[in-house]
């Protein structure tokens, strides 16, 4: 059994919409940001960087959305979430995620937790400043250059959808447009309308 440990408005949500498409049993467990739970010796033994999401499996324990998406895109070939048969395919998946993860989500994460790259208030009050900027780069460069449509990848619905979906669902706290972005703004619509994604959804917010 796969036991799936996430948070509610995090990017567990990419992994939980995965495990949904791909009809996977899977045991769901809630980790309480506002009592630190990630931080309880418990969880740490889990996952020692006090984060979500992590997944434990019958082989060990596993983390990071980008490698959470291709286990399970590999773990379940039949629900066809990856171009399993093509390297080249399989790797722009992969560099679409890396960029979500690398890039976007840490322009994301100056917003509200600059005390991981600086003490100085002042240093971490220009940081918040300058996220939404330095988010609404990062979407218009996947609006404009990326984004292959309708769904990332092009006709072919992959783990780079609920990734990007994900992390669109925090557009307005991050100050961005989503008029500016209307390719990843009306796929951001189709994603809610997936059973797949509305299941997850109510699973996290139960």
């Amino acid at each position: 059994m796969l036991r799936f440990y996430y948070a509610p408005h995090t990017c567990a949500l990419a992994s939980h919409i995965a495990f949904e498409e791909a009809g996977a049993a899977v045991e769901y467990v809630r980790i309480d940001f506002a009592t630190e739970q990630q931080r309880s010796p418990a969880y740490r033994a889990i996952n020692p960087k006090a984060r979500v999401p992590a997944l434990v499996t019958d082989r060990g324990v596993l983390t990071e959305t980008p490698a959470l998406l291709a286990f399970i895109a590999q773990s379940f070939p039949a629900a066809r979430l990856a171009p399993l048969d093509d390297p080249f395919a399989f790797a722009r998946v992969q560099e679409f995620n890396s960029y979500l993860c690398s890039t976007l989500h840490v322009a994301h994460a100056h917003r509200m937790r600059g005390y991981r790259w600086a003490d100085d208030p002042a240093a971490i009050a220009a940081m918040q400043r300058k996220a939404p900027q330095a988010v609404s780069e990062c979407f218009a460069l996947i609006e404009r250059t990326m984004f292959q449509g309708p769904w990332v990848m092009g006709e072919r619905y992959t783990i780079c959808d609920p990734y990007l979906f994900t992390i669109a669902q925090w557009w307005e706290a991050d100050g961005v447009d989503p008029a500016a972005l209307p390719k990843l703004a009306d796929h951001r619509r189709r994603m809610q309308d997936r059973p797949a994604v509305q299941r997850a959804i109510a699973t996290e917010l139960a």
